[in-house]
């Protein structure tokens, strides 16, 4: 539907931009002053009412005020789209104030008469081919886009009824872009309400998600031409240090997702900002009937109960660096703040990994025991969670290894160079120590990283846990020294024991499903080093550093087959040795990880 045009270039003239901009700077404050009665609740009632009270009305107290505050965040985020839409209607506005008071400089210039129409008078001038006379002026009006139509004809033209024609075309073509810009806004606004009640349910959120959408799609040109996607993550960091609060806040409002997945803005603004496009992807997904979406917002809701709990004695703080509904999912966590922290390390899970409730539960808890311990070592640690990747799923048993090969690891260690380079360019300390953590296929990706021109950015050490090999056959390859490389493979471990690709064909791989694939496996690679991608980086071959690890459960027992040995090296309960020595590598003290023999 397009607009039927009832402005006026004198209106268009006339409007008051800064008045538009003067109500964005209203919705601003209520905006800031909602997300200020949120941090307000969240970092010092909350928390004041869990060290205070206990019982039933203490519980029902802190629902209540949890409820508040998404309440509030709601606020938040509605009256900073409310800003940006009239920020950017006024910039639009102000495009095509200026495109006609050009043409109205010009008309001036050369004493035209612009009539309220948009037409223009223009006086006599030039001379006839037969008389010689001044050529009669006349009125040009619109016929569209400027300079679409030649004068024709036999006669010579006054010499001023081009000018006018074009300028007739700049009035008009102001008047009705702008006519379309209202129309557009118009409906914007009309649907930036929220709907009646004093609760925020999902329903509401995904209210907002739509409005976040819409708002996007319209302050395009304003805002979000200015993201510097395509720079390195230096030059991301120093545009976000240039722009003004103001900007700042209204990117954060408007493009959470985009700000907040983008590598080198600070990790407290990505938080912020994640925590909010949580929130809309939670909304966006609920309702939705698929099993992809299932399956994800499920995840996101337990990465929102986390965010929303009090980090128990000794935790580090949760930061969201990351989330999305890509692929099979993104989701970025830290336990400790990156930017500060002279110690970071950054966990690359593997097979089966997406964003789901089983990732939200176990593998976040393995970055918060690893960071847990490393603090216990040095305070100065944090220690990232980083499914940035589509890591290979679960297709027929454990045959997906055949099927994914190498090109996700490559994908994913792309991604992972672009997330290290990130946390090198805003971290604050002269000289960080970084490490990459791989665990099974994870590992693969880390390898992957390495191979990559320059390496990974940042990382002084690597660790490889539960690795079906990583693509190399030395250590040395891995780009850190063999001295950096460390290796935690358990003897029941069977993803540990996969035969290399040329050992085993993938038909016949493909003919067995689940852990029994992995025994014949085993069996087959007996006094052998090379696994399914490279060299055993357990094996003395390869020339890491292995650290000690327990064997883990057997593989086949009377409780039946068990693959539990691939999981737990980060635990501290089943596998405290293994844990510790990880720690230690991430808070920067692998000369007192112990060894132990090769494989």
């Amino acid at each position: 539907m397009t607009p039927t045009p009832t402005l006026t270039w004198a209106q268009l003239r006339d409007l008051k931009c800064a008045e538009l901009e003067g109500a964005a700077d209203g919705w601003g404050r209520s905006s800031n002053r909602a997300d200020a009665a949120r941090d307000r609740i969240e970092q010092q009632l909350l928390t004041g009412l869990r060290d205070t009270q206990e019982g039933e009305a203490a519980q029902g107290a802190v629902a209540r005020l949890r409820q508040l505050g998404r309440n509030f965040q709601y606020v938040y985020t509605e009256c900073g789209l409310l800003r940006t839409t009239l920020n950017s209607l006024a910039h639009e506005m102000k495009r095509q104030q200026r495109v006609l008071a050009e043409a109205l400089q010009d008309a001036a210039a050369l004493k035209f008469t612009v009539h309220p129409d948009g037409s223009v008078t223009y006086p006599a001038g030039g001379e006839g081919l037969v008389d010689g006379a001044p050529l009669r002026g006349g009125t040009a009006s619109s016929r569209g886009a400027p300079g679409l139509t030649p004068p024709s004809g036999l006669v010579a033209p006054n010499p001023h009824a081009a000018t006018a024609q074009d300028i007739a075309d700049r009035v008009c073509g102001a008047v009705r872009a702008a006519a379309e810009i209202d129309w557009r806004y118009a409906g914007i606004l009309r649907r930036l309400k929220a709907e009646e009640g004093l609760k925020v349910p999902d329903s509401t959120w995904q209210d907002a998600a739509g409005d976040a959408a819409e708002v996007r799609d319209a302050a395009r040109v304003y805002l979000e031409d200015a993201i510097p996607h395509d720079a390195s993550p230096e030059a991301r960091r120093d545009w976000w240090a240039g722009l003004t609060q103001e900007q700042r806040e209204e990117y954060l409002a408007v493009y959470p997702d985009q700000i907040g997945n983008l590598d080198g803005i600070p990790a407290l603004v990505r938080d912020a900002a994640n925590r909010d496009n949580l929130r809309l992807l939670i909304g966006e997904l609920d309702g939705r009937d698929d099993e992809k979406s299932m399956t994800q917002l499920a995840g996101l809701r337990e990465i929102d109960r986390q965010l929303s709990a009090e980090p128990k004695p000794g935790e580090p703080p949760m930061l969201l660096l990351g989330i999305s509904d890509e692929g099979n999912g993104r989701a970025i966590v830290s336990y400790g703040n990156p930017d500060t922290s002279r110690n970071v390390a950054a966990y690359v899970p593997g097979l089966n990994t997406s964003l789901d409730e089983d990732f939200a539960k176990n593998d976040l808890k393995r970055a918060r025991d690893t960071a847990i311990g490393a603090r216990y070592h040095d305070p100065s640690s944090a220690v990232i969670a980083w499914l940035g990747y589509d890591a290979p799923q679960l297709v027929d048993g454990f045959s997906s290894f055949a099927v994914a090969g190498d090109g996700r690891a490559v994908q994913g260690g792309t991604r992972f160079n672009e997330f290290t380079a990130g946390l090198s360019a805003t971290n604050e300390n002269c000289d960080p120590h970084m490490t990459a953590i791989g665990h099974s296929y994870g590992s693969r990706t880390v390898g992957a990283a390495t191979q990559q021109a320059g390496g990974i950015p940042g990382v002084d050490d690597i660790v490889l846990v539960g690795s079906p090999g990583v693509g190399v056959d030395r250590a040395e390859e891995l780009g850190v020294g063999r001295g950096h490389v460390f290796v935690g493979s358990a003897e029941n471990d069977v993803v540990t024991k996969m035969p290399a690709r040329q050992q085993v064909a993938a038909s016949s791989m493909a003919a067995l499903s689940g852990p029994f694939a992995y025994v014949v496996g085993d069996m087959a690679d007996r006094g052998d080093d090379d696994l399914w991608f490279g060299k055993d980086p357990a094996s003395g071959a390869f020339g890491a550093r292995r650290f000690p690890v327990d064997d883990g459960p057997s593989v086949v027992s009377g409780g039946g087959v068990s693959i539990d040995a691939h999981s737990q090296y980060f635990d501290p309960v089943r596998d405290s040795v293994s844990a510790n020595s990880i720690a230690l590598i991430s808070a920067g003290l692998s000369r007192k990880v112990k060894s132990e023999e090769y494989r």
